[in-house]
């Protein structure tokens, strides 16, 4: 058994009862990392002597009276689009293949100052741009559970740590689904917070209007404990909400009677997978048992989602990249006769054909004599979308479907034909559009044995009754205790 088979509060138990170190709890991450990453390649860089180093530290603080949090030593993977101090922050692109920040994105900070331990850098889709993980200029990160499958994206190196049991937790970002995508394909929890409860500072933007910060685990009540710890207001992020930030564990109660349950009928129609569909159904049966109801509903506004995602997250990605120039930082290429020859091999030799698709889209989009047809129109599309969600959300409590069509797809599958990809997110994308919260948990399996994911969506800073349904469906079930067998 590895110890992180056990939840957070276990092992800070055994940590307080001395019956384990720190340093143990470092070493069985890295041993793990030795034993599969050279499958899974989940991890692009690592922090060994730093982890090491720190775990010793804090093995002699075990000794004190001085009073502990629940990350206390724990070791946690951080995707590689979250700026490290020191320690190589690439976005997965060669244009940033050795670059070293020099400060901490806010949840970094908060993190060690719950004295948690960052085990290295997890690989992604190169500038979080992607749902397989295949775009990231480095390595295909693969799926515990099938090496032949995607992990999902752009967070896949986040997830297929957890599922492959190399850290307890780790860090993705969000923009489409990023987080809650690749939990479904690896049969972990992630959750996408509400826009605004996690400081972006130190997140290296995509689109600054869609991007949050949050926690992929293996149960629920540890991914509460993990928003607790990097929630909150940050002065250095205009974006974050200055909005109390509850005890999130407080609300797993498993106590979900009374609660009304909204099931959107355009989340189990045409091109969802009918193996989705039957796992959705049979949750809202053991949600029934447990005292809840539901009926459904429409989200008539969701079927322009893709297309207005795709416009909007492309219209930002084309102005948050044109930092990256080769003049003040990154790869520069070597060809460059002139000021013009800098930039445009620069960025030619160090993008990936995905960015370069994405900034051209964007470009188009907010261009001169398009700006009305295309930006202007996705906005309006956007706030539709948004309001639909608010109707739906003055009669029930929570809104369930299915986090992703099918299963996860086989590497090489849809890697070139970029539409069927982005149709892969169709269901996550509103969530970051409206701005609202949402949980992705394992809910079944499909007939080759990959994991299934149930998306929870809450209110605007409700994590609290996301984290209350998510946990009293996962109490009941028995999914959570099924592990890959690498």
């Amino acid at each position: 058994m590895s110890l992180f088979d056990h939840s957070l509060t276990e092992l800070h138990d055994l940590l307080h009862k001395k019956e384990v170190s720190v340093t143990d709890l470092v070493n069985e991450s890295y041993k793990r990392i030795e034993e599969v990453d050279g499958k899974v390649q989940a991890f692009l860089t690592l922090d060994e002597e730093n982890a090491r180093a720190k775990a010793k530290k804090l093995d002699d603080k075990l000794t004190t009276d001085e009073e502990k949090g629940l990350l206390f030593g724990m070791p946690i993977g951080i995707k590689d689009n979250i700026v490290t101090k020191g320690l190589r922050t690439t976005c997965s692109s060669k244009i940033l293949e050795n670059f070293d920040p020099i400060y901490d994105a806010t949840v970094i900070h908060k993190l060690q100052q719950a004295d948690s331990i960052t085990i290295g850098k997890l690989n992604m889709d190169e500038f979080a741009m992607g749902s397989s993980t295949e775009n990231s200029a480095f390595q295909k990160t693969k799926n515990p559970w099938n090496l032949e499958t995607v992990p999902g994206g752009s967070s896949g190196g986040s997830a297929a740590s957890v599922a492959a049991g190399e850290v307890p937790f780790s860090l993705g970002s969000d923009t489409g689904g990023s987080i809650r995508q690749p939990a479904a394909f690896t049969g972990t929890v992630g959750l996408k917070p509400t826009y605004g409860r996690v400081s972006r500072f130190g997140l290296v933007a995509f689109g600054s209007s869609l991007d949050q910060i949050g926690p992929i685990t293996r149960t629920v009540e540890d991914n509460a404990y993990l928003l607790q710890a990097i929630a909150g207001v940050d002065p250095n992020d205009s974006t974050s909400a200055n909005v109390e930030v509850p005890n999130y564990a407080a609300a797993l109660t498993g106590n979900i009677k009374g609660l009304k349950i909204g099931v959107p009928k355009e989340y189990l129609g045409e091109g969802v997978g009918e193996e989705a569909r039957a796992s959705v159904m049979a949750s809202l049966k053991v949600l029934e048992s447990l005292g809840a109801t539901w009926e459904e509903v429409s989200l008539p506004h969701s079927k322009y989602g893709v297309a207005t995602y795709y416009l909007l997250s492309s219209s930002e990605a084309s102005a948050n990249l044109a930092r990256f120039d080769g003049v003040r930082y990154g790869y520069r290429s070597a060809k460059a006769e002139n000021l013009l020859d800098l930039y445009k091999n620069t960025r030619a030799e160090g993008f990936g054909d995905e960015v370069k698709r994405r900034i051209m889209l964007g470009t188009f989009a907010l261009s001169s004599g398009f700006y009305d047809a295309y930006y202007k129109k996705a906005q309006q599309a956007r706030t539709l979308i948004k309001k639909d969600f608010e109707d739906v959300f003055e009669k029930y409590d929570v809104i369930i479907g299915p986090t992703t069509p099918t299963p996860a797809f086989k590497i090489g599958e849809k890697i070139d034909d970029p539409l069927t990809m982005y149709a892969n997110d169709i269901l996550t994308i509103p969530v970051n559009l409206a701005g609202v919260p949402g949980i992705s948990i394992p809910c079944g399996f499909s007939a080759e044995g990959l994991p299934l994911g149930l998306q929870i969506i809450g209110k605007h800073f409700d994590e609290s009754t996301i984290y209350r349904v998510a946990h009293a469906f996962e109490q009941a079930t028995d999914f959570k205790i099924k592990k890959p067998q690498m």
